[in-house]
């Protein structure tokens, strides 16, 4: 199931569920939930960086799309580092980008020198 994240209302932590419920009033997390931290969304951040900087060299179809989810979900839990994790999103659709030149070029997904 993917996990999705919903946005932190004043005085909560931003959530990963497998299935969203914003309307929940409890304090208590339903089964299959856990409250991400600051330490969480930054190593999101800094994850879909180092990811997207990797993929300009290898894997730019696996590690691409997976910088922009990171980033994303960065991003709407409300990181500390939200530059690094749009870095790390432009460098995902760099990726992306650089994927399809290939593809076009050589009517192949890998590159020599």
């Amino acid at each position: 199931m993917p996990l999705t994240a919903t946005r932190p209302s004043p005085g909560r932590t931003c959530r990963l569920s497998k299935e969203p419920n914003p309307h929940e009033l409890s304090a208590k997390a339903p089964s299959g939930t856990r409250d991400v931290g600051a330490r969480d969304t930054d190593g999101m951040a800094v994850a879909s960086f180092m990811f997207g900087l990797t993929g300009l060299l290898v894997g730019n179809l696996i590690l691409g799309p997976t910088a922009v989810v990171l980033s994303t979900l960065a991003l709407g839990c409300g990181t500390r580092r939200p530059r690094r994790a749009w870095f790390g999103m432009f460098l995902g659709f760099a990726d992306i980008a650089v994927f399809a030149a290939l593809l076009a070029a050589n009517d192949s997904v890998t590159w020599h020198l």
